[in-house]
């Protein structure tokens, strides 16, 4: 007796799915970070600071005497000598004021003028100390000939004549031959510690000076400074 197949049970249908459109939807514009803000307003106050120091230096700078070219010390400054620069304001420095470049000219540096270099009031001679009744005379002076680092302008100082090369000792003491000057200015010092002042003297005793300097026999002795 033949039986027959059972028929294949249909498979469960399962439900549609509904079709979901796809769609897209622009990106959320992001905020400006106040980090960011904070940051600009700092640059715009660094950046007005900036301005504001720029400007306060500008108004801080002065009109000062410069030295145009080199000056020796004791030459009377001309107005070719100098020149009106601009500096900043600086306490530490006493530049002369450009506008009393006219009390300036024919005074007479103490020590050499460079070219480039501000005009000081310590670099002018207080005085001369050469009058018309005077005589300048330059003096090379070696290293142990006068007082070391002592000597200013306006020191009274006695040239001695010193004995000359071969001359023996005599035996009695005398006083030797002085001249009465005083220091317009020194030089500086070169590689041997020598320098040159600058005396005034009077009438008819330059000649007699410069030809004992010119032999090397010469040493200043400064007078006391009056008080």
């Amino acid at each position: 007796m033949e039986t027959s197949a059972a028929p294949a049970a249909p498979r469960p249908t399962s439900p549609a799915r509904p079709e979901v459109p796809i769609t897209t939807t622009p990106p959320v514009k992001r905020e400006r970070k106040w980090s960011v803000i904070a940051l600009c307003v700092v640059l715009a106050v660094v950046f007005a600071l900036g301005a504001a120091a720029a400007v306060n230096s500008a108004s801080d700078r002065e009109r000062v005497l410069a030295v145009a070219r080199d000056v020796p010390a004791g030459r009377a400054l001309s107005a070719a000598d100098l020149v009106v620069a601009e500096v900043s304001a600086d306490a530490g420095l006493t530049p002369i004021a450009a506008s009393q470049k006219a009390t300036v000219l024919g005074k007479r540096p103490a020590v050499d003028l460079r070219k480039g270099g501000l005009l000081l009031t310590s670099q002018l001679a207080a005085g001369s100390g050469l009058g018309d009744d005077q005589e300048q005379v330059g003096v090379q002076i070696k290293r142990g000939m006068a007082p070391a680092g002592t000597l200013a302008p306006g020191d009274k100082v006695r040239a001695v004549t010193t004995p000359g090369q071969g001359d023996e000792p005599t035996e009695t003491a005398t006083a030797p031959e002085t001249i009465d000057a005083t220091v317009v200015s020194v030089s500086r010092p070169d590689a041997t510690g020598t320098v040159v002042v600058n005396l005034a003297v009077a009438l008819n005793d330059g000649p007699v000076l410069a030809t004992r300097a010119a032999l090397g026999r010469v040493a200043l002795v400064r007078e006391p400074r009056s008080s």
